[in-house]
């Protein structure tokens, strides 16, 4: 080598430390900056070290307000606009995805063939890639190829830095945000709950238990109308609670001293005014700090749901006697059939027992036989008339274990003359051995008469063949007992069975469309259920299920345990 061409490989070799020096320089220059300051400078000191003819810069996520895509190319190639374009050109000859594009390759930038070099930002990527070209053939060099890659390197830790910065700088922000936000959102909350417990008529309190020492919210104190002011003490609450309901509050009160746990009950608190409230009390036992017992509660004014709810039974319990007394209408005359039978028979032997009386001799045997013939018939008359009156009257409802097999007769006897006169055969299968059931007498063969009218009126304009009525009494498989009334009559649409017990629905020309719906809410009340279906050939049948004796003392006893 002569001198001439060692000179200047010295001066290429200084310029290739000069350069790298710049290059290693970055991060101070970038250090604090802002991301796009940083990708121009990258882009500044590649074209300007390396003497490249276009640089352009793909980041995978915007840092920050940068753009995704930033170029740098000599004018003949587009200058500083050639960012979208450059973009499609590589897409088009690299691939669509950036960071699978191959580390060397040509492409046609506007006629020209370019040589270019793809570096990735970051170890695998995760920043973007540098893309790098110049139209020499032979580009990149080895010392072109080390000065990039020192410079992408360089880049990319400004970039993680500055994206550590601005990550850091978006928690601060939003830790004050949220620590602001929820600082209003705690005095809001306070006056949204006090709000809140005054519109749901829901106070709260804290019992601790060692010191009896007691804090009310404000709905609290409103609930047994006293003053915030005044101190609250147990005795103070003793003497809002009714008298008659002071045992049950006493009783809760020892259970939590003794171990805790949750509770819920309700009682009655008799006010200054004299007024009677209704308050439902839900507590849970925990400790605190020191672990002392406290407790932690609701209390709730349920006066209104409480006279509601009265309202509401007695204007049911009022319903169902006026759709027991509505049936009493279409059973006029099979009522006076069955009472005129036995005062018929009694004149009858009347009269008789006073002939055989008044013959001479008289017969006294006659007349004591057709004395005792009245007396039956006057029994039965008897028997009627109360059969009439239990079921047609308005008392309350009791609960007694009942035969649903004679409950079933009593109302057949009842019905026998009406369906007679209208045409329609009954047939009885009732079930041998049935089960008991507990529940309200009346009502069940309130249930059972509706049934029947129910089948009888639908059978009432059927000419075309038998009325035929059947009444079946079965065991259920679920330790239950059901009852169906089936008939033969016109049926009723498929699409509105359930609409049947719908109040005030009806097919009947006359209907009230109550019948149904008070009979499925006693069935209910009887935690039983009542449906209907149609028969596989004309007519429908009803059917309701209920638990027998033993079933509901089962339900019970596990209710308990």
């Amino acid at each position: 080598m002569d001198l001439e061409q060692a000179a200047e490989e010295i001066k290429r070799l200084q310029r290739c430390i000069n350069d790298l020096v710049g290059i290693l320089t970055l991060p101070a220059i970038c250090c604090g900056g802002e991301p796009q300051q940083i990708v121009r400078t990258l882009l500044d000191v590649l074209v300007r070290t390396v003497h490249l003819d276009l640089v352009y810069v793909w980041l995978k996520e915007p840092i920050d307000a940068l753009p995704v895509e930033m170029a740098r190319a000599e004018p003949r190639l587009g200058g500083m606009d050639a960012a979208r374009e450059m973009s499609a050109v590589l897409r088009q000859s690299l691939g669509d995805n950036p960071q699978n594009w191959a580390p060397a390759g040509r492409i046609l930038l506007r006629g020209r063939e370019i040589s270019v070099v793809t570096l990735l930002l970051g170890l695998q990527g995760e920043i973007g890639v540098v893309v790098a070209g110049s139209e020499r053939i032979d580009f990149p060099g080895q010392t072109e190829r080390l000065l990039l890659s020192v410079a992408v390197n360089q880049a990319a830790i400004g970039l993680h830095e500055a994206r550590l910065l601005g990550d850091q700088k978006w928690l601060a922000s939003e830790l004050d945000r949220r620590v602001a936000q929820r600082t209003a959102e705690l005095k809001r909350s306070e006056a949204l709950l006090a709000e809140s417990q005054r519109l749901s008529s829901t106070g709260s309190f804290l019992w601790r238990v060692a010191t009896d020492e007691l804090t009310w919210s404000d709905q609290t104190y409103r609930i047994f109308q006293i003053d915030s002011a005044t101190p609250i003490e147990l005795g103070i609450v003793g003497d809002r609670v009714h008298p008659e309901d002071l045992p049950v509050f006493e009783q809760q009160l020892e259970r939590f001293r003794s171990g805790g746990g949750d509770v819920e009950f309700e009682l009655r608190l008799r006010l200054p005014d004299r007024s009677i409230r209704y308050i439902h009390i839900v507590a849970r036992g925990s400790r605190d700090e020191a672990g002392q017992l406290e407790c932690m509660g609701a209390i709730q004014d349920v006066t209104e749901r409480r006279l509601a709810e009265e309202a509401l039974g007695k204007a049911r319990s009022e319903l169902t006697h006026v759709a027991r007394v509505t049936s009493l209408g279409v059973m006029t005359a099979s009522i006076a059939h069955e009472v005129n039978q036995p005062l018929s028979g009694i004149v009858t032997n009347a009269s008789t027992c006073l002939r055989m009386l008044a013959a001479e001799p008289p017969n006294i045997d006659g007349a004591r036989e057709t004395a005792r013939r009245t007396i039956r018939d006057g029994h039965r008359a008897s028997d009627v008339i109360s059969r009439l009156r239990a079921l047609f009257g308005n008392k309350e409802p009791t609960s007694e274990v009942v035969d649903l097999n004679e409950a079933t007769r009593e109302v057949v006897a009842l019905t026998s003359s009406e369906l007679r006169r209208g045409g329609v055969s009954l047939r009885l299968e009732l079930a041998e051995g049935l089960s008991l059931v507990t529940g309200d007498r009346v009502q069940l063969q309130q249930v059972i008469l509706n049934l029947i009218l129910n089948a009888s009126d639908a059978m009432s304009g059927v000419e075309d063949r038998a009325r035929q009525l059947l009444i079946r009494t079965e065991s259920n498989g679920d330790d239950g007992v059901r009852l169906t009334v089936q008939d033969t009559g016109v049926g009723f649409e498929r699409q509105h069975v359930e609409q049947l017990f719908d109040a005030f629905y009806t097919t009947k020309r006359k209907g009230m469309g109550m019948g149904l719906s008070v009979s499925r809410s006693i069935i209910e009340s009887h935690r039983g259920r009542l449906w209907a279906a149609l028969n596989e050939g004309p007519g429908a049948r009803f059917s309701f299920s209920i638990p027998s004796k033993i079933a509901g003392n089962r339900r019970q006893s596990t209710a308990r345990s």
